[in-house]
């Protein structure tokens, strides 16, 4: 199967990720835990894992010379992090 990161796809996985890491740092993180197994685990598979499939993606860019910057990945990340941003910042507006 062949996933091809666009920056929508980038924008959910960001929007995933913020929606999702308080619901894991509650459940196997918190200020007492020093970085269980658990916490690993769910972090990579929630939000590592999504964000490189739908940001990175698993191939090179056959548009891009590898020593051009590849401003497609560059928009890719920027949509992620907006979206993750957006995500905390209603979040904090709406008291969860």
């Amino acid at each position: 199967m062949n996933i091809r990161p666009t920056p929508l796809s980038a924008a959910a996985a960001g929007a995933v990720a913020a929606f999702a890491w308080p619901f894991l740092w509650a459940r196997f993180g918190g200020p007492a835990v020093e970085g269980g197994f658990e916490l690993i685990v769910a972090t990579l598979l929630v939000i590592a894992l999504p964000a490189h499939a739908f940001v990175v993606g698993f191939g090179r860019s056959e548009q891009v010379s590898p020593r051009a910057l590849d401003t497609a990945l560059l928009k890719r990340i920027g949509a992620w992090l907006a979206a993750a941003l957006a995500v905390t910042a209603l979040r904090a507006l709406a008291g969860f």
